[in-house]
């Protein structure tokens, strides 16, 4: 990775021929029907390199809950070890890249050591098929939730994030399980109509200053293709949720092709 004004440019190798993006797709022990679609997906998809742009985990509380220390209500313990190690065998085959979330943003080095992946700065612009594809989780961008960018700015400094990895890894869980709790009775609360959006305005801001003419980012839940105009767009990509109806599970494929480089897969054509 190559450094350039105003972020960080990963340049593709010349060998891919495809990429493919996810992100939120909250894996967590308790639905376990999400973890097998992920791991058969990273087993068999095709193509050169997978870009995961956030909430891969429900939560991460730090990269110590991969050695060895399950929880004293873990309904799967080895739940973490088992996705690293999805992770690297992935990683053997095509390159992998992992972004922070809003809620796996304590993902670390040693993480990425063990599964032999590269963790992307945040926004991060990828040169591929000749174009710049500028990528973030996108909570950054949701400017009107004022009480969630508190929150981020807090919980994204150093002493903050510190001090939590200083407590006891069954404290910190103590704690993320709690944080959990109060945003589900706040979703509850609300319809998803209610959840700030990205802010146009800003996403067409950042466009101009990587360079770019696409944002695809994750975060909101709501897959879409968004105009901001002056030819410049935004790609939402779609959570994954094997129990909802329809279960969704959705892959978004660049290939070289000029003609269509972008293509929204299913699940199982994502694999085929």
């Amino acid at each position: 990775m190559t450094t350039a004004r105003p972020w960080p440019v990963l340049r593709a190798p010349a060998h891919w021929l495809a990429v493919d993006f996810i992100s939120d797709l909250h894996l967590q022990p308790g639905e376990p029907g999400t973890v097998e679609a992920w791991q058969r997906y990273m087993a068999s998809t095709p193509a050169n390199a997978v870009f995961i742009l956030g909430d891969l985990f429900e939560v991460w509380v730090g990269d110590d809950a991969v050695v060895g220390h399950p929880s004293a209500d873990d309904q799967n313990p080895g739940f973490e070890s088992r996705c690293v190690e999805t992770l690297h065998a992935a990683s053997q085959r095509l390159d992998v890249y992992l972004m922070h979330g809003n809620r796996d943003f304590l993902m670390g080095p040693a993480l990425m050591a063990r599964c032999d992946a590269h963790l992307l700065d945040d926004p991060t612009t990828l040169a591929f098929a000749g174009q710049q594809w500028l990528l973030t989780h996108g909570d950054a961008l949701c400017l009107g939730d004022t009480d969630y960018m508190k929150f981020r700015a807090q919980v994204r400094s150093d002493a903050w994030q510190k001090a939590f990895l200083a407590k006891p890894l069954e404290e910190r869980r103590a704690i993320a399980r709690d944080l959990r709790s109060q945003s589900e009775a706040r979703k509850s609360g609300s319809s998803k109509e209610d959840y700030a959006d990205v802010d146009a305005t800003t996403a067409a801001s950042w466009l101009r200053s990587a360079e770019a003419k696409t944002m695809i980012h994750g975060h909101t839940h709501k897959p879409a293709n968004h105009d901001l105009g002056a030819g410049l767009q935004r790609i939402v990509l779609s959570d994954w949720d094997t129990l909802a109806n329809p279960p969704r599970a959705e892959v978004l494929r660049l290939s070289m092709d000029p003609a269509a480089p972008i293509h929204r897969l299913p699940l199982q054509s994502a694999i085929a």
